[in-house]
This record gives structure tokens, sequence and C-alpha cells, in this order.
């Protein structure tokens, strides 16, 4: 083992992320953002809507294989990042649907467009064992989303008449939210997970122009469901993402069906079980 191959050994068993220059013979891919770089402040890497990803290599594979890490839960995370060639791109930053956009690029840079997955039918239960081409994939629509400001949307609640500013999650938001839930869950004592509400509370910046973050969550954990419903689907709505959904017909009854993407254990390990 060289030093270099040492030196990031090391870090991968610390869980942090293997700094080391790209070799000449590793080629690249630029790849297009959901967000079209619309949701980033002017002068942000990610503002021209693209990143450019390197082919993961053997070493990315001890990452995304990494006992350590998987226990984590880090290990996709640090392999995205080991991806990203430019190294001045903070991952807290990027918007979880353009996470979701490398995370299916760096597989298909990895191992092919072709998932191999067992899908149940929902109309006769039988398995079909069917190869999903994952390239086909497309990001959703977010033409003529009118903005605020750079990622920040205005809705006001059907219920209450409430004015919300809010926007759109980043991988860092998401760090704060699992946080969030792991402290609710250790200080309760409790299985029962808020996650929806902790979900608005964070993508919630004021209500009627107060940014209180305490009124914030007394107004959101008091919110209506009704009102609830129409401002996580107004969130969807101008969340930039992958339609992470294909099209399933089954070969033993013929049922046509629009599924949500499997993610198994042999998304990034093929031919595990």
């Amino acid at each position: 083992m060289t030093p270099e191959e040492k030196t990031i050994q090391d870090q991968i068993m610390k869980g942090q992320i293997p700094t080391r220059r790209l070799d000449a013979d590793v080629p690249t891919e630029e790849i297009d953002l959901p967000s079209q770089g619309r949701y980033y402040t002017d002068g942000h890497p990610l503002q021209s809507g693209k990143i450019t990803l390197k082919y993961p290599t053997a070493k990315e594979e001890d990452i995304i294989t990494s006992r350590n890490l998987l226990q984590k839960g880090t290990a996709i995370d640090i392999f995205l990042q080991s991806l990203v060639v430019d190294k001045t791109i903070n991952m807290d930053d990027i918007l979880l649907g353009d996470k979701n956009a490398i995370f299916m690029a760096s597989r298909i840079m990895a191992y092919g467009k072709d998932y191999p997955v067992d899908v149940s039918c929902t109309a006769c239960n039988v398995s079909n064992n069917i190869v999903i081409d994952i390239s086909e994939l497309q990001p959703t629509e977010i033409e003529n989303i009118k903005k605020i400001d750079t990622n920040q949307f205005s809705f006001k609640l059907p219920h209450s008449g409430k004015n919300i500013v809010f926007k759109t999650l980043s991988q860092g938001d998401d760090k704060e939210i699992t946080s969030i839930l792991k402290q609710t869950k250790k200080s309760l004592h409790t299985q029962s997970s808020p996650e929806m509400t902790t979900r608005l509370r964070v993508a919630i910046l004021s209500i009627d122009g107060n940014e209180d973050r305490m009124e914030i969550k007394k107004t959101v954990d008091s919110m209506l469901s009704i009102d609830a419903k129409a401002l996580r689907d107004e969130i969807d709505k101008v969340t930039p993402n992958i339609d992470m959904k294909f099209d399933f017909e089954c070969e033993e009854c013929g049922h046509q069906e629009r599924m949500n993407l499997p993610l198994g254990i042999n998304f990034f390990w093929p031919g595990r079980k």
C-alpha cells in the first residue's frame, strides 16, 4: 500500500472525505442539475446548473463498502462528494433534488444504466424480475415557478390565511432534520417520529413576516391538516428533483402501473441480496 493509499484508508476509517489529486487518466462527466442552477446565489459554483463528476474507481468502492461508514450512515454522502471535481462545492449547500440527480448519475457512471430488481405486482402479487433503465429518469418540471428571492417562495395558507415564506431543502437542512429527530426520540423516549412537522419547521423562513423559530414551531405544531397538506403540496411543486417513478407492466397478468423506483441493497452493490 502506497503512502497515498494509506492516507485515504485512514480518512475512510475516520469517516472523512478522502482528499487526493484527480488522476489525469480518470474520465469525468458534466451532468445537468434539476434546479438548473436557479436556486443558488450569484457566484455559487452550481449556479450554472451543472456539476462535473469523475468516474468512480476501485478507491471509491472502498468508501461505498466501508463497514464503518455504512454503520454511521455516511457512506453514500462521502462517496458522492469524492466524485465531485470542484472541491470548493460544499455538499451541504446542494439541494436534495440535485443530490438525487448526482446519486443517479454516479450509479450509472459506476455500474451502468441497467438496474436489475425484483418487483411484486400490486394486482396479482407475482414477483417480476425486471431491468430498469435508470438513465430514462427525468427531472421534474419547474418552469414558470415564481420566487421572491434566490431560494424563497411565498404561499398563503388556504384556511388560516397566514402568509408563509419557505425554502426548498438542502443536504445541510436534511442533516439538521435528522439531528432534530434523533434528539426528539432520545428526549421523549418514543419510537414515533415527528418528521413531517420537523421538515415544515426547517423549510419555513417566516410566518406573516415573523422569523422567530419558536413561533414558527408553535404555529406548525398547531397547524390544521388542511393547511399543512396544502403547504407540503406547494413545497413539492416548486422543489426541483428527479422523477423517481418508472412504468411497470406485470409479465404475469399484464397489469400496468407507474411505480416508485425500489432502492434495494443491489442498487449500489450489484449482485448482493
